[in-house]
């Protein structure tokens, strides 16, 4: 049998399409482990506060510059099939948890590497697998184990959650201002019953504008709405803002396409309009005699409305995001109304200031002190677009982290003190083990040390060393917050050093990347059909393995 045709006395039977090819055995798994292994160490440089960035251009010339792992993966135009399912762990950590991304995909590269080894000394993928799947509960049971409690209050930890989610990144100089920005907006948005902690991320807007510099990034008590006042005659600032949320438009809804009005004489058509006038003045004085003063529109204002709400004194924005509105509802205490008949002075919220304000040549209308508000803006500034955008990324993955440790209520030491750990407790598990599946355990234990080795490597130093010191240390009583210093290259407590990140980054990191990799391991038969302009197959690598032209 070639290529998935059966051959019976010399008549071969074709069961696939022409130009379809078949990859089957140590073949398929080998491309597939090259493949993952490759998206791996396309990452791997960026990990820890010395990894490097990367530039990504585009097709029509964009660039890129970051070293968040899920951005870099979700740029580069990967074909291989098995590189695909390692960008889907990259997607489901950064989904999931907002920040190690990285990290799974260089412990899923890494599990796939160590099993090639153990593919070459003719052990089973099967075995492998039930190894790597014993190996990930007792290390998900350690990191539980090791785990220290957070709280809310704990305002120091978060912080440095926070700094550690940063460092590495273009916003690391800042990282002092912005995690303490980070953590003043988690707080403010936090539902806090007794001991449980609920905090929806979505709740912190970010908004970036390019100028002055990162130090500049603050945390708006309200929302920023990226839209100007829709007429001149509108006072620019208004205090004690009572503030209308409409749903609904502020204009004469257009027939029917098929409908018709008859008028057959001037003193008709004047009729229509003065009542048209009349409907749409109606409209206002329901909005007037609600109290507000502040109106903002999901939908479209027409030039009259526009006109009573000046010289009413009233300040309005049309075509507000639905978002928007809905942040707007959160931070202000207003209800959005789909029917400006139905507003009353209850449905009003309350802002102590909303004012429009030019940043970066672009007007924006601030709706600020509002009294608890349970929605906060963030405005990000820096020098260019690449840098805010940098800085986003890194102040979404500390509001992330932050929520994360919050979720759990568990952190864990940063600096590969928890993989060194986990790894010194696999081994003395794997020695209780019998038959083949010990050797698999093994090798997860050697795949999670990949963690300090690569931050080791990343920052200049010499990763044997660092890992035989690391180890050392583990071997001692009380020690499993040990890790590496990267800027001294020293062994220390991570918790005096103030490297702490979320339990559910290393959770979920371990298990996505396990999963993933005993998925990649099962499969021995890779079909592929339909070839490509160049002859070779769809979606598939050259021959002897590797990655396909394109790939990055």
């Amino acid at each position: 049998m070639t290529n998935g045709n059966l051959q019976f006395g010399g008549q071969p039977i074709f069961i696939l399409a022409d130009g379809s090819t078949r990859n089957r055995g140590k073949d398929a798994q080998k491309n597939n482990i090259a493949a993952a292994k490759a998206v791996a160490d396309a990452v791997r440089t960026t990990l820890g506060p010395k990894g490097m960035d990367k530039m990504l251009v585009d097709s029509i010339g964009d660039i890129t510059i970051t070293n968040d792992g899920a951005t870099i993966l979700d740029e580069m135009q990967i074909e291989h099939p098995a590189a695909k399912m390692m960008v889907e762990v990259s997607k489901t950590q950064d989904k999931i948890v907002g920040d190690g991304t990285t990290t799974a995909v260089v412990i899923a590269g890494e599990l796939l590497k160590k099993a090639g080894d153990l593919l070459d000394q003719n052990i089973h993928p099967t075995v492998i697998t039930k190894g790597f799947r014993i190996a990930k509960l007792k290390a998900l049971e350690v990191l539980e184990k090791m785990a220290k409690p957070v709280n809310i209050n704990d305002t120091k930890i978060l912080q440095q959650i926070a700094t550690t989610a940063m460092t590495g990144k273009s916003a690391e100089k800042a990282s002092e201002e912005l995690s303490g920005i980070a953590v003043e907006a988690i707080k403010k948005i936090a539902d806090v019953n007794g001991d449980v902690v609920v905090v929806d991320s979505d709740n912190i807007k970010i908004e970036k504008k390019e100028g002055d510099s990162i130090n500049d990034t603050k945390l708006i008590d309200g929302i920023l709405i990226d839209k100007e006042i829709v007429h001149s005659g509108m006072p620019k600032k208004k205090k004690d803002a009572k503030i209308a949320l409409l749903n609904c438009a502020l204009e004469i809804k257009d027939l029917e396409s098929d409908a018709k009005i008859s008028i057959d004489s001037p003193e008709k058509m004047q009729a229509f309009l003065d009542e048209e006038q009349k409907t749409l003045k109606n409209m206002v004085n329901k909005i007037i005699n609600s109290g507000a003063n502040v109106v903002f529109c999901q939908k479209g204002i027409d030039d009259t409305p526009q006109h009573y709400l000046a010289k009413a004194g009233i300040i309005a924005a049309r075509r507000v995001k639905k978002s928007d509105i809905d942040a707007l509802a959160r931070a202000t205490g207003a209800s959005i109304i789909n029917n400006v008949n139905d507003l009353t002075a209850e449905d009003l919220g309350y802002a102590g200031i909303v004012e429009e304000r030019r940043v970066a040549g672009d007007q924006m209308i601030f709706v600020e002190e509002c009294k608890q508000p349970k929605a906060v803006t963030i405005l990000i500034r820096g020098g260019t677009e690449h840098v805010i955008d940098e800085v986003e990324r890194a102040m979404e993955d500390a509001v992330k982290g932050i929520t994360s440790a919050l979720e759990l209520g568990k952190v864990v030491p940063g600096g590969g003190a928890t993989e060194i750990h986990v790894a010194k407790l696999l081994r003395k598990y794997a020695d209780g083990l019998k038959g083949r599946e010990q050797l698999a355990v093994n090798a997860f234990a050697e795949a999670v040390e990949v963690i300090p080795r690569s931050l080791a490597e990343n920052a200049g130093m010499d990763p044997i060393d660092i890992i035989a010191n690391l180890r050392a240390h583990h071997d001692k009583e009380n020690s499993e917050m040990i890790g590496v210093d990267i800027f001294t290259g020293e062994v220390v407590d991570m918790f005096t050093k103030g490297v702490i990140e979320p339990l559910k980054i290393k959770l979920q990191a371990i298990k996505s990347a396990a999963e993933s990799a005993e998925m990649i391991l099962r499969i021995d038969d890779t079909i592929s059909a339909g070839a490509s302009e160049k002859g070779m197959p769809a979606g598939m690598p050259p021959a002897g393995g590797g990655m396909p032209p394109g790939m990055m």
